[in-house]
């Protein structure tokens, strides 16, 4: 079952992005606490949003998503910010599930793309990404300001 993620499942969001990182094998650069995501997807103004997969009540995976926009399509679009299902969840269409409910959402609304990123060496998602019709956009490289570089970048203006 995919739904919308409710209050109650932060603690249960915020493990699974910790397993996240731990298989990204970055664990201590997860930041986020229970009160950070709970102010991004309730607070006064949500910019975040999330479902999850729940299999017997249980909270098995989840996609943590944000509108963005394409000034080359002239429309807004999803960005999948995460997507994860644990191990034991796997291989039970529960990751096909999720995507397909935020294409669904993307359709319904007229948005005109679901992007994400994917690690290079995490050949089990490129390959589930590949069969669900995902293209790779390798001319692309992401670029990131975080920390002092940031903060260095916002003094001169």
């Amino acid at each position: 079952m995919i739904r919308p993620a409710v209050l109650a499942d932060v603690p249960a969001i915020v493990g699974l992005v910790r397993e996240l990182a731990t298989y990204e094998r970055a664990p201590d650069q997860v930041e986020l606490t229970d009160e950070l995501l709970t102010d991004a997807l309730f607070g006064d103004a949500p910019a975040a949003f999330c479902h999850v997969a729940q299999d017997h009540g249980t909270v098995v995976g989840m996609a943590l998503w944000f509108v963005n926009f394409s000034t080359w399509v002239g429309k807004h679009g999803i960005y999948l910010e995460d997507l994860y299902v644990t191990p034991d969840a796997r291989r039970n269409g529960h990751g096909r599930a999720l995507l397909a409910t935020l294409a669904t959402i993307a359709v319904d609304r007229g948005y005109g793309r679901l992007e994400w990123a994917v690690l290079d060496w995490n050949e089990p998602a490129l390959e589930f990404y590949r069969s669900i019709g995902a293209i790779p956009l390798d001319e692309w490289t992401v670029h990131r300001l975080a920390g002092d570089a940031l903060a260095a970048l916002a003094e001169h203006c």
